[in-house]
């Protein structure tokens, strides 16, 4: 038997119980991994909070790192004792054991701890297909001017980090001083916290009336107005999550007078073959192996104060990633 975090229906953090779930055997593809820590994400507050309909019960959670158990037929690139680290489909990280398909799993390198690998597999592969994947048309170049938003949590800190190691100058937003100083201690170039400034006017003033090629936008309704005022004449706006709630519907000639361009993505067609998901894992464990980015893991909570996390995480009261511990 292992324990597991499931909701029998959606809505708030209450909602998640502690269950027993029996688990067998790895099927053909499978694996069979015992979790060391489980990461913890806004994705799972969209899935827990109904935002993102699934079937019920649902048992939460889509990253962790651990030891491989069991291995299934047919699985080539693991064996019984890799250490390992994923972010994958179906929910179900926020456990001690479980059997998943193993086409996500990712060997994960001996001198990358188990906590570090569960706290950035989908921030991490996140950064990396927005920055390196998700390009305006013009393309980006040392020194172009981008803006990310919520820049002190999971995503943002490494993406600051990972666009000052490209040459970009990353204009940050986050909702107070203390988390925009730790995004300019992070690389970011220069930050705004948008509860005392209007971000839209400051980003205009630091690029000198040009705006910004690309702006990274998980935030969705309250920044999305403020998002496209930002943007320079061919501009991309990167859409990749909701924290705010989802953006409202648009019409297309809203984008008209600057050529816009908006976009709304997820790490999961990213990552959707087994040789995608290697090759941008293996980028990102490159960049963290060089010490170019460093994960920030600022909490950590018991599986079973799972509750308390999730509420902390929705309050904004979180900086960095956030993992459960076992």
């Amino acid at each position: 038997m292992n324990m597991a975090v499931q909701i029998a229906q959606p809505g708030g953090p209450e909602q998640m119980q502690l269950v027993e779930v029996a688990v067998g055997a790895p099927g053909a593809g499978e694996v069979r991994i015992r979790h060391k820590a489980v990461g913890l994400n806004f994705l799972d507050v969209y899935q827990r909070s109904g935002l993102y309909p699934l079937p019920m019960p649902l048992n939460l959670g889509m990253e962790a790192a651990g030891v491989i158990e069991a291995v299934g037929p047919g699985v080539q690139h693991l064996q019984v004792g890799d250490r390992a680290a994923y972010t994958s489909n179906p929910p179900g990280a926020y456990c001690e054991v479980r059997v998943m398909p193993a086409d996500r799993v990712c060997r994960l390198p001996d001198d990358i701890s188990f906590e570090t690998g569960a706290a950035m597999m989908l921030k991490g592969l996140t950064a990396q297909y927005l920055l390196k994947k998700s390009r305006p048309v013009e393309g980006l170049e040392p020194g172009d001017f981008v803006l990310f938003h919520a820049a002190a949590g999971g995503v943002g800190l490494i993406a600051c980090q990972w666009a000052k190691a490209l040459g970009l100058r990353l204009i940050a937003t986050a909702g107070s001083d203390e988390k925009c100083q730790l995004a300019l201690d992070n690389g970011a170039a220069h930050a705004i916290n948008y509860r005392r400034e209007d971000f839209a006017a400051r980003v205009h003033e630091i690029t000198e009336g040009q705006g910004v090629k690309v702006v990274y936008d998980s935030v969705g309704k309250d920044t999305w107005e403020g998002s496209l005022k930002c943007l320079r004449t061919f501009g991309l706006l990167v859409c990749f999550g909701n924290a705010s709630g989802p953006v409202p519907a648009f019409a297309p000639s809203l984008l008209a007078a600057r050529s816009l361009y908006v976009t709304r993505q997820t790490v999961y067609n990213h990552i959707a073959t087994r040789e995608s998901c290697q090759a941008m894992a293996d980028d990102l464990f490159a960049v963290v192996q060089s010490g170019a980015v460093k994960i920030h893991i600022a909490q950590r909570y018991a599986l079973r104060d799972v509750q308390q996390a999730h509420r902390d995480l929705e309050a904004r009261k979180t900086t960095g990633s956030t993992i459960l511990t076992l």
